[in-house]
């Protein structure tokens, strides 16, 4: 069991975004940011697939890799940044 520090449990603690900025590198895992939005690593990878995933991400070789610039701001702003974003943006 997660001890309990002004309600918020050490697993939440982990998924905060100071926590993410002080030990994340450039990027994270699909399960980890799945955790930091609240939902499982099935509903990420799902939102993954479908181009749906709330910050941006990047398929190296077989692997799927998160943005952790991406995923602060979203976290920040609740604003999402779809990783097809750009596409449907004119540019300037």
């Amino acid at each position: 069991m997660h001890s309990q520090n002004n309600g918020i449990s050490d697993t939440d603690a982990q998924y905060s975004p100071s926590h993410i900025r002080a030990t994340w590198g450039g990027t994270g895992s699909v399960e980890d940011a799945s955790r930091a939005f609240g939902f499982s690593r099935a509903k990420g990878y799902d939102l993954v697939r479908r181009g749906e995933f709330p910050c941006r991400v990047l398929r190296i070789g077989r692997s799927t890799r998160v943005v952790t610039a991406s995923l602060l701001r979203v976290l920040d702003s609740g604003e999402p940044e779809y990783s097809n974003a750009h596409a449907s943006r004119p540019l300037p």
